[in-house]
């Protein structure tokens, strides 16, 4: 079955609530890989429940729809979905427990040929969703995914995020964060359960050689890497991340995060340090 760009373009996420608690802020931090020292009192004010914080890029887990792709109505290939861009944008600090609304749409579908696949890129807003309270926006999701099964659908609408490009000189900063082997499976408990980070045969069928880490944890990782080196771990300070992924990171890898700092942005790519590999481009933090 092909996709049809109408009825993607038409999808019908609904208005979702949320609950979630202190305990979900806790295991996002430690899904993407804070806690390493367990000593940290940066790393322990998003982890420990006395003065507890929330880290901005939770904020791509709140309101998460599930791996909607993989109804069969969408048409879409799913065994060859690769994530591959990510920004959020933040209108204010996350809190650490509470309600939020959200609403998702899919913006854009960009069909590159049947040869090259095709890109889909979907919003989310988030908004606070207190009682006697007109609905405050939270932040601002987008994820860009190239179907790479299909490709020669014959229609496009929306657009694409531009690509920033990072300077040709050597970097001001780098930081190296260490993922585990049981990274996937941990992050995958902040609600992202598509298989191809658990199981062997479907990241085999999708022609890995084993499990690969979630996009998401990666962006995270990598928004660790900016709170701890540019913001003094304050993460009000973050107003905007993104960037996009050119490699898989696999479970286990070191993620070594590079700055380069100009002003109120920071542009940034990341590699794989054992492999030597890009995994992340065109990255940019916007910061105050």
């Amino acid at each position: 079955m092909a996709i049809d760009p109408t009825v993607l373009a038409n999808w019908s996420f609904g208005e979702e609530r949320q609950s979630f608690t202190r305990r979900d802020t806790i295991l996002y931090a430690l899904g993407v890989g804070l806690g390493v020292p367990a000593t940290d009192p940066h790393q322990l004010s998003f982890l420990y429940e006395r003065g507890l914080k929330a880290l901005p890029t939770m904020a791509v887990v709140l309101g998460y729809r599930g791996f909607w792709m993989q109804d069969p109505a969408t048409g879409i290939n799913w065994q060859k979905v690769l994530h591959v861009g990510q920004s959020v944008r933040l209108f204010k600090p996350l809190p650490v427990e509470g309600r939020i609304l959200s609403r998702q749409r899919v913006s854009g579908l960009v069909d590159r040929g049947a040869d090259r696949g095709a890109l889909l890129v979907v919003e989310r807003d988030i908004f606070a969703d207190e009682e006697a309270r007109e609905f405050e926006p939270v932040a601002r999701v987008e994820q860009t995914n190239i179907l790479r099964g299909d490709g020669g659908c014959g229609g496009s609408f929306g657009s694409t995020p531009p690509a920033d490009q990072v300077p040709d000189r050597p970097p001001d900063r780098d930081l190296d964060v260490a993922t585990f082997e049981q990274s996937a499976l941990l992050y995958r408990l902040c609600g992202d359960y598509n298989p191809l980070h658990a199981d062997p045969a479907v990241a085999a069928a999708a022609g890995f050689p084993r499990p690969i880490l979630h996009g998401l944890c990666t962006f995270g990782v990598i928004g660790r890497a900016v709170l701890e080196a540019c913001l003094g771990w304050d993460p009000a300070r973050l107003r905007a991340l993104r960037g996009r992924f050119t490699a898989p990171v696999f479970p286990g890898d070191t993620v070594r995060t590079q700055m380069w700092f100009d002003g109120e942005r920071v542009y940034l790519q990341a590699r794989a340090l054992e492999r030597d590999i890009l995994v992340f481009d065109a990255g940019v933090a916007e910061i105050s």
